[in-house]
């Protein structure tokens, strides 16, 4: 199969034409970038994807990662992608100049980073794991922790990871019970074991540093108690690294994302484990949500990058393979015909492609709402930062749930030899699975959403959606082409407003194990509606581009055709879930009696 596995051109068509990422080299602070410049880092975002990421795709998943004799394998590759981008700036890319970063917009670094997981998700997932956590030292660690730990992570020397989980707390973070004592010097010693830790330990790397979660004896019971710790396996005395009594009990072999390790640590066994404290204490959860936010939008991209792999990758498999023939021919002399010209085929493609370019846009989206809120201040930055915090659990669920159910329509285009590992297919649909676990299940986003986040503010963040996305249809509504499915779209936007106050009602009326009961469905037709608005932002910037007279004009044109797609297969299974939001009647509660025992 060909290395095709994303459009940069749709990707340069998001940033200049339809969000305009120009506007931000306006700021002074994004003053450094121009078009050329972001053209320049793009294009070798792709070469160097093309030449380090995605030959190692199929090789990185065959071999695997290896636990024996409590040392972990995995490919050689993945160390030299962390140091080569290490060497190159791109780990400390987002931060700013006096921190030693580049102050690159997130429009721009986010859709990087998308280029490289489409090459390869487990090989570059190191790199994205190890930027986050010196982001943290960076932002609230004091300057001993920045020189020793971050600066070294950075640099691409060191691996960092964030450590949160625990066997018997999973999600519910105010239920650990990692153990920080105390030291007279100002350290604590950590005990405890922490599970499902990416990128938590393997050779090659010379240190790995945990962002972890842990409890100060003495600290307030739930959430209120935690803080925050940078937990190396190796800690930085006068004399160099020596060992910090952080040990690998095992590792955890998954369905998919085969060459990105998963650990089991195990913290303090020989009461040897050395903690330095992030900020303040009992501001744990606080610090790491800047950590889990980042994550959860580059969640979303993970989804998005491997349904364009897979997307790809079915595209050119119906353009060469011929089967069949058009269902009007009955003489079976006729040649068969490629499997692009089935009905049915090209609707399964089209329903990728509308998936994986309008989640781009969607992606974008929350990246310029990060650069806003970086850019702006007073009034005006708070609601770019409620908006942010609105749509975060959408960027994260949408194209994960919904990039499974479009790799498996590539899978299917394949027929058999999707399923076989000839093809990248099989790859792809076992990678993309751990999407909507990843950063908080589709279950826990859903009732982030509904339960916080549409009520944040009393109610400002869903109105400030409200009014970006009239802007939109007020914009789209001037074109001929895209009257009937603004038409359509507003109607929807109705009916989405009119749930959301009966749920609402809901809580207000103290019902609230009614009101989350089918937050999941909410989530479902909230998505639907974000993308309908994204897809009306690519359509207006279509359009706009055609008027002006582009000679691009099949590009944009498939733009178009993809958009009457969406608006004719996808916002119509909004009806289904609006009718079951707006009815009274609960089925999931339990009540006298239980049927599912």
């Amino acid at each position: 199969m060909a290395n095709k596995y994303i459009s940069i051109e749709h990707i340069k068509f998001l940033l200049y034409n339809v969000h305009n990422v120009q506007e931000l080299f306006e700021k002074d602070y994004f003053f450094e970038y121009s078009q050329e410049s972001v053209d320049m880092m793009i294009d070798s975002a792709k070469d160097f994807a093309d030449k380090e990421l995605f030959p190692f795709f199929t090789e990185m998943d065959r071999q695997g990662v290896k636990y024996e004799n409590g040392k972990v394998q995995v490919h050689p590759q993945v160390y030299k992608v962390l140091s080569e981008l290490g060497a190159s700036g791109w780990i400390n890319a987002s931060q700013a100049f006096e921190s030693g970063g580049m102050q690159l917009p997130g429009m721009v670094g986010n859709m990087v980073e998308t280029i490289y997981i489409a090459a390869n998700s487990s090989g570059i997932g190191y790199t994205m794991l190890t930027a986050g956590a010196a982001r943290l030292i960076t932002t609230f660690g004091n300057d001993s922790l920045k020189e020793k730990y971050a600066t070294k992570m950075c640099a691409g020397k060191w691996q960092g990871t964030m450590a949160l989980t625990e066997p018997q707390a999973g999600s519910s973070l105010s239920d650990i019970t990692t153990k920080a004592t105390r030291n007279s010097d100002g350290t604590f010693n950590i005990s405890g074991q922490k599970i499902f830790i990416s990128g938590g330990d393997y050779e090659g790397v010379e240190n790995v540093v945990h962002l972890m979660l842990a409890k100060i004896e003495g600290a307030p019971i739930g959430a209120r108690g935690i803080s925050l710790f940078v937990v190396p396996k190796r800690r930085l005395t006068d004399a160099g690294l020596e060992p910090n009594d952080v040990t690998t009990a095992g590792v955890f072999h998954k369905m998919g994302q085969n060459g990105y390790v998963t650990t089991h640590l195990m913290m303090g066994e020989k009461d040897d484990c050395v903690g330095y404290l992030v900020g303040e204490e009992n501001q744990g959860l606080k610090y790491m949500f800047q950590m889990m936010n980042s994550a959860r939008i580059e969640v979303g991209a993970t989804g998005v990058a491997i349904a364009s792999a897979a997307y790809y990758a079915s595209l050119e498999y119906a353009q060469e393979r011929s089967q069949g023939r058009n269902p009007a021919s009955k003489d079976p002399v006729d040649e068969p015909i490629s499997i692009l010209n089935h009905a049915d085929v090209r609707r399964m493609l089209f329903a990728q492609k509308a998936m994986v370019e309008g989640s781009m846009s969607l992606l974008v989206e929350c990246s310029k709402c990060e650069d806003l809120v970086k850019t702006t201040d007073g009034e005006e930055r708070e609601n770019w930062y409620l908006l942010l915090e609105l749509l975060t659990p959408i960027v994260k669920t949408f194209p994960t749930e919904k990039g499974i159910e479009s790799v498996s329509n590539g899978l299917q285009c394949l027929g058999g030899y999707g399923y076989c590992v000839d093809f990248p297919l099989e790859q792809l649909y076992r990678d993309i699975r751990i999407t909507t676990l990843y950063e908080g299940t589709t279950g826990i986003q859903s009732m982030d959403l509904l339960g916080r986040k549409i009520m944040l503010n009393e109610g400002k963040a869903a109105k400030l959606l409200f009014v970006e996305i009239n802007k939109t249809i007020d914009q789209a509504i001037k074109y001929d082409r895209l009257k009937a499915h603004t038409k359509s779209f507003h109607d929807l936007f109705g009916q989405y407003q009119e749930v959301i106050l009966k749920l609402v009602s809901k809580a207000q009326d103290g019902k609230v194990e009614e009101f989350l009961s089918d937050a999941n469905l909410f989530m479902e037709l909230s998505g639907i509606v974000v993308m309908g608005w994204q897809w009306l932002k690519l359509g207006v910037a279509s359009m706009e581009c055609i008027n002006e007279g582009s000679q691009s004009l099949d590009f944009y044109e498939s733009k178009l055709q993809t958009l009457r797609y969406y608006f004719a297969y996808e916002i119509p299974k909004s009806i289904g879930l609006i009718t079951r939001l707006l009815d009274d009647e609960i089925i999931t509660i339990k009540g006298e009696k239980e049927y599912l025992i």
